[in-house]
């Protein structure tokens, strides 16, 4: 049966809407209680042959998975975290799959943080207490995974939110820090991983309702019931999820309700938690506000029709309506978060599709705030990179930030915001002789169908390429809720670099590398811009020369993976190779059902189908819903059985369709993974095993064995 194409029955469905007949042949492939025997059955099926189609070149993706492995210094740790008394860090050990939560004590704790302090190590340091050794934990559970790992602000306790499935559904343990003995009973339900202290002996933390939208905020109080716990907000609009963050200055945590285009924000006074919720700012249509605090004034970036790439406002804690426009709204300037410190303001920015951060230096508590000018710039050495905010301590000059290019391994940077002063504390170890010099990044622009240029990131390995149209290239793509795929490292990518490949990121509308804009044109009755963005970006790159149409391949995970769904229904003959991860495929049928976790909330994304106009626009792109009889290129489409995000069963149904319709020998396959969700195997090995497939599958695709055949 293995090496037999599997083949899925057809039991004839119909939907009707608005006069419009689709007829879904593998609707019973959804199967909520994920237990039908013929659903499992057929997955298996699928799994077995992608087996056996696989085995030929087993010894290949050893091969690769071993390179890859090879690459990672396994005993190591993240750069230590300064939080009171403490360093906090986690380690990995050598051939464990999980990571150790770790702290030790701080020597001169009393002494101001400087950017040039480091954990003391050798025989005359303070001894490491490991908090949480997640490899014990795991050792139960097939799928492992710590979605918040917080410490109490008088570091005694440590709360975690645990999942053992990969449904994103948590329980949460209170333990003491030191001796790890469990304090209380977990909080169990349909926990979210939104949790925070309020104060050394309160929690709050969110729950989900029945199609996983977290929708509720409680209180719970150490020691007593989870049965006791007061609920502060119930979001009863479906639409509308909540989320959680604690201020920098950990005096304040704040609750927001947010749909696609509107944000509204509450604030609980941790030390009297009791007090319960108070408005920041009022629910408005359109409006979208997030908070921090500092001293007596609340900070708020807002977002508007009219100012669409937010403006910074504060206002007094006492008078929140009387508020003062720091950081004015600038059409070609994203504000993406604030860091705020003691004496300081970190702003996380865009511009021209790069990320930039900005220092400012505040006017002492107490005193007005005004319009901010003068700020620093952090400099950043690569033509395209990324740069992420990290946990910074308050009372403190010292901004951390992460970096990354395609070709600097990702670092961590302490930086001085009096001096300007920017120190290295930890860069990601690649071992087996990598050498950022040999590789080369740089950004293109195509022009899209309507003229608008879309910046492409690019890395290739300058020795090994030739750029006459024959290297092999692989382009990645997302392009929706506005994220940011920016330019970053991963180890892996060597194992094709290294092969010859070209790299490349299309930074496509429907994400948010240009501005909030760039996101509202890839959206709603815009979304098929994200398509055709990407397909303009893979004619450039053939048109330069590149790479050509027999070598072109294509990758996409989630919403990514409607994108390649997309463009292989639409333009088949421009790719060789494409991959499809946990792909949200059938849109129509899952926007129409609101039954389905995230249907409700997705509707300012996608479109409400239940709508005439939204239907016909969703149906003329939704991939499942345009498979023809055409020639596709070879497909390799992945799956998680436990996915809360993208069911298993719209993958599933995309394959069994395009089994049936599509009119080439080219490899289809589909691997379901049957004890993972959305994020695959938990494992940091396991996670490396993933990759090692699917380029065993391109370079297979492509002929490229080569020197790599046994």
């Amino acid at each position: 049966m293995a090496n037999t194409t599997p083949s899925a029955k057809k039991v004839r469905h119909e939907m009707e809407m608005f006069g419009d007949v689709r007829v879904d042949n593998y609707y019973w492939l959804r199967d909520d209680s994920r237990s039908d025997p013929e659903v499992l059955s057929y997955l298996h099926q699928e799994n077995a042959y992608t087996d056996s189609v696989m085995s030929g070149t087993k010894q290949l993706e050893d091969r690769i998975y071993t390179e890859i492995r090879g690459r990672i210094k396994e005993d190591d740790i993240s750069a230590p975290s300064r939080r009171g008394p403490y360093y906090y860090y986690r380690r990995n050990l050598e051939g464990k799959e999980y990571v150790q939560h770790c702290r030790c004590y701080v020597p001169t704790s009393t002494a101001p943080t400087s950017v040039y302090d480091t954990m003391p190590t050798g025989p005359d340091a303070p001894p490491e207490h490991i908090i949480l050794d997640e490899n014990v934990k795991a050792l139960e559970h097939t799928y492992y995974s710590i979605g918040s790992f917080k410490v109490s602000p008088n570091n005694k306790l440590v709360a975690y939110a645990e999942d053992t499935k990969g449904d994103e559904i948590y329980t949460v343990y209170v333990i003491n820090a030191e001796s790890g003995i469990l304090v209380g009973k977990p909080l169990v339900g349909a926990i979210t991983s939104y949790l925070e202290w309020a104060g050394d002996e309160a929690l709050v933390y969110v729950t989900m309702d029945e199609i996983l939208r977290p929708d509720k905020v409680w209180l719970h109080k150490l020691g007593t019931n989870q049965s006791d716990d007061s609920c502060l907000y119930h979001e009863k609009d479906e639409t509308f999820s909540l989320d959680l963050q604690a201020s920098e200055s950990k005096k304040y945590l704040f609750v927001a309700s947010e749909s696609k285009i509107t944000r509204f924000v509450f604030y609980l006074d941790t030390s009297k938690p009791e007090n319960g919720l108070l408005v920041l700012t009022p629910r408005m249509t359109g409006i979208d506000t997030s908070a921090s605090h500092r001293g007596n004034h609340f900070f708020i970036q807002r977002r508007s029709d009219e100012c669409f790439n937010s403006e910074l406002l504060a206002c007094p804690v006492e008078n929140i309506s009387a508020t003062t426009v720091l950081l004015p709204h600038r059409p070609s300037v994203k504000l993406q978060d604030i860091q705020l410190f003691t004496d300081h303001l970190a702003v996380h920015e865009r511009e021209n599709g790069l990320p930039r951060i900005t220092v400012y230096r505040l006017p002492a508590v107490g005193e007005p705030l005004e319009r901010l000018q003068g700020g620093r710039a952090v400099d950043f050495a690569d033509p395209v990179y990324s740069a992420d905010p990290l946990e910074s301590e308050f009372e403190s000059s010292v901004l951390r930030f992460s970096y990354s290019s395609m070709r600097t391994p990702l670092s961590v940077y302490d930086y001085d915001m009096d001096t300007g002063v920017s120190v290295l504390k930890k860069i990601e170890t690649v071992l087996g002789g990598f050498d950022a010099s040999n590789y080369v990044t740089e950004r293109q622009w195509a022009t899209a169908s309507d003229g608008i240029q879309i910046p492409i990131s690019i890395i290739y390995r300058k020795n090994l390429v030739k750029l006459d149209g024959s290297d092999p290239l692989l382009l990645y793509g997302y392009g929706s809720y506005e994220i940011c795929i920016d330019p970053t490292f991963k180890a892996s990518r060597l194992s094709l670099l290294d092969r010859g490949f070209i790299y490349a990121i299309a930074h496509i509308r429907g994400g948010g590398e240009m501005g909030r804009q760039w996101y509202e044109n890839g959206k709603l009755l815009k979304k098929k811009n994200t398509f055709t963005d990407f397909i303009a970006c893979a004619e450039y790159l053939i048109d330069k020369k590149y790479c050509s149409k027999e070598k072109l391949c294509i990758n996409g995970r989630s919403a990514g993976g409607l994108l390649i769904g997309a463009v292989v229904n639409m333009r088949p003959d421009l790719f060789k190779v494409a991959v499809a991860g946990v792909p949200f495929v059938d849109v129509v049928t899952t926007m129409l059902d609101p039954t389905i976790p995230l249907t409700t909330s997705e509707w300012e994304e996608w479109g409400d189908p239940r709508k005439e106009e939204f239907y016909s626009y969703i149906k003329s792109y939704s991939p499942v819903d345009n498979v023809k009889a055409q020639n596709y290129p070879d497909i390799l489409i992945t799956a998680g059985l436990n996915d809360p995000r993208v069911m298993y069963s719209e993958p599933a149904k995309f394959v069994a369709k395009l089994r049936d319709m599509k009119t080439d020998d080219n490899l289809l396959l589909l691997k379901c993974e049957m004890g993972a969700g959305h994020f695959s195997k938990s494992g940091r090995f396991e996670k490396l095993q993933e990759d090692a497939f699917t380029y065993t599958f391109i370079l297979n695709a492509l002929n490229m064995l080569g020197s790599d055949q046994q």
